[in-house]
Formats: structure tokens, C-alpha cells, sequence
């Protein structure tokens, strides 16, 4: 489910890099945490006790089986892709910045979204496209921030022959 708390509402489909306005914030989710997810995933890409082994983790650190956090950002990019990042203008991102993982993601938790749009410029060399720098937030079911990260994406232009003051 896709909200867009500011800004324009936009369908899914039809969003270009020119529907992308700073400061235009969508919130997206939910995403529930299962504990058969979290031990599946961690077994194959993050085999620490803390992600596969209930018992041990326990005795850990966050007294608890938690997610691992490449596992959180895999659950947030496919809510991106599937509310978000429309399929006929998102053209890929060259990274993310500033990725954090602030506090545990433990089963039964169920994360929501929060993405703003931070700025957005057109290519001075290639006018197809446009960058686009999202903050992107994950919160459980507390309301508790529990991974931060920003975005960049490019985007298609609807109008390849505009040009924009930020290029």
C-alpha cells in the first residue's frame, strides 16, 4: 500500500523523474518479520547465531533471534520496487549513502516505509533522465526508526526535450 502524505498523488505506472518533488514523502508497507524468514535468510547470506539460531541468540548480545540487516534492506527494496519505483521510468541507481541499522529487527515485528524525496535534477548530458536522492526510513511497529539509508535513483523523463534549472 502506497500513501503520499505530500505532494501530488501519483499512480504507480505513470511516475517520472518530473513527479519526483522534494520534499514529497510516500509511506509505504507493511512489511511483516517472520522468524522462518529471518533464519532462512540469514542461513543462506548471513549464517551468524544471532540470525539462525534461536537459542544462541538468546544468550547473545539483543538477548533475542534478530534479522539481519542486509536481510531489512532486502525487505524494504522489494517494497520499493513494488510501490514506489515505477516500472517504465526507474532506469537503476548508482548506490545508497548513509546506510544505518539502528536498533534490532526481531520476528512478530511488522516495519512500515517512510520514503521523502530529498532533491531531484535533471542530466545536463543526458536530458532522458534525472537523478533522483530519497531518504528512506524503516519503522516498526513502535514507531522506533530501526534502519535509515538515502537512495539514489534515476528516473526517465517524460519530456526529453525540456530542460530544468537544476540540470
Amino acid at each position: 500500500m502506497t500513501k503520499i502524505t505530500s505532494g501530488a498523488t501519483l499512480p504507480g505506472a505513470d511516475r517520472h523523474f518530473e513527479d519526483f518533488v522534494p520534499g514529497m514523502t510516500a509511506t509505504l508497507g507493511p512489511i511483516p518479520i517472520a522468524e522462518a524468514e529471518i533464519i532462512a535468510f540469514a542461513q543462506k547470506y548471513d549464517p551468524q547465531p544471532i540470525h539462525i539460531d534461536p537459542s544462541a541468540a538468546a544468550e547473545g548480545p539483543f538477548r533475542g533471534l534478530i534479522a539481519s540487516g542486509w536481510h531489512t534492506v532486502s525487505l524494504v527494496m522489494r517494497v520499493l520496487v513494488e510501490s514506489y519505483l515505477a516500472r517504465e521510468a526507474s532506469l537503476a541507481s548508482p548506490g545508497v549513502d548513509e546506510l544505518r541499522w539502528l536498533k534490532p529487527v526481531r520476528p512478530g515485528d511488522t516495519l512500515s516505509v517512510t520514503v521523502t524525496v530529498l532533491d531531484a535534477r535533471r542530466s545536463r548530458s543526458k536530458p532522458d533522465r534525472g537523478m533522483v536522492r530519497t531518504a528512506i526510513a524503516a519503522a516498526n511497529q513502535n514507531g522506533e526508526v530501526v534502519m535509515t539509508l538515502i537512495a539514489m535513483n534515476l528516473f526517465r523523463c517524460r519530456d526529453a526535450e525540456a530542460t530544468a534549472p537544476d540540470a
